[in-house]
């Protein structure tokens, strides 16, 4: 297929989504809302860092010392009240339609150069789409650094498998039953192998061409949940950080409109994170249902944190 990467189009958000469903990638320069966020996250991290300079902070504490800060750092950023009110601005900055766009919790992400730590809480992510773990055709994908990256602490896309399936192992992965078993806090545990059953190909990839967009702190990158993507393995010496988030459009979602499904064979939907922009209120029962294949008889439809940090 023919990839186009747009920069700082001028488009409606209708017409972003349509060319995002074709594969396209969309680039946006810092804004305000968006450099809000970053110095928002920024403080975070360097008050649970503090007093080491959290992009080097690996090379002066053991592993298991770095875990222990992440797993109280990433859910204080992702159920902070003012990540919601900040998500808010950059939608309305973005000239998203707050009453019909539903985004689930920004996520705060961490990768270590070097294989410092690339399981469990700071997972280190393979070639794979987010329709393989039960997302929507119709998902979109943002994702900001907090710090800035270069090529080799970046995020990759590979195009030649737009539209191409892929073998892979998604057929026993169901939703429902990754909250009950694979979510909380006890992922951080995983410091040297991570055992969670997490949906990746099954046959060689080819990941050339690839293409790594290289924005500055607040840029901001957008693709489809349906995109190949992965982590760059970090050799850059300094641990990259970054927001990420998913929304989906409510008329998307009625529709049945979104990205082409080629390969994806998981079970259960995760309509039901997805919060409303204005109000913060849950996709309707009545949306859910078109999406909902009858699988939560096990499991938990939504994760509920039981555990403290988690």
């Amino acid at each position: 297929m023919n990839n186009t990467v747009y920069y700082d189009p001028m488009f409606s958000d209708d017409r972003r989504r349509e060319l995002l469903f074709e594969g396209q990638l969309f680039v946006y320069s810092p804004r305000p809302s968006s450099l809000a966020f970053v110095n928002f996250a920024r403080k975070l991290i360097e008050e649970a860092f503090a007093p080491l300079n959290p992009e080097l902070a690996q090379y002066e504490m053991s592993v298991e010392q770095y875990a222990e800060v992440l797993i109280k750092l990433k859910p204080g950023f992702i159920h902070h009240p003012e990540s919601k009110r900040l998500i808010h601005n950059l939608f309305r900055e973005m000239g998203c339609d707050l009453e019909k766009t539903y985004f689930d919790v920004p996520k705060m992400r961490s990768s270590t150069s070097d294989n410092y730590l690339t399981t469990g809480i700071a997972y280190a992510w393979h070639p794979h789409r987010d329709t393989w773990y039960s997302a929507p055709s119709c998902q979109i994908n943002w994702w900001i650094p907090i710090y800035g990256i270069q090529a080799d602490n970046a995020m990759a896309f590979h195009p030649r498998y737009w539209n191409r399936p892929v073998k892979n192992s998604s057929k026993g992965y169901n939703y429902y039953l990754w909250n009950q078993q694979n979510r909380g806090a006890h992922v951080a545990r995983f410091l040297k192998e991570d055992p969670r059953p997490l949906p990746k190909s099954t046959e060689a990839l080819d990941l050339d061409p690839q293409i790594r967009l290289i924005v500055p702190a607040g840029g901001i990158i957008m693709f489809s949940g349906a995109q190949m993507h992965s982590s760059v393995p970090n050799t850059s010496g300094k641990t990259r950080f970054s927001i990420d988030f998913r929304i989906v459009h409510e008329d998307d979602v009625r529709k049945k409109q979104g990205a082409p499904s080629v390969d994806e064979e998981c079970t259960g939907t995760t309509m039901r994170d997805y919060l409303r922009g204005t109000d913060f209120s849950h996709i309707p029962d009545s949306l859910i249902a078109l999406y909902d294949d009858g699988s939560g008889i096990e499991g938990e439809l939504v994760f509920n944190p039981s555990e403290p940090g988690a």
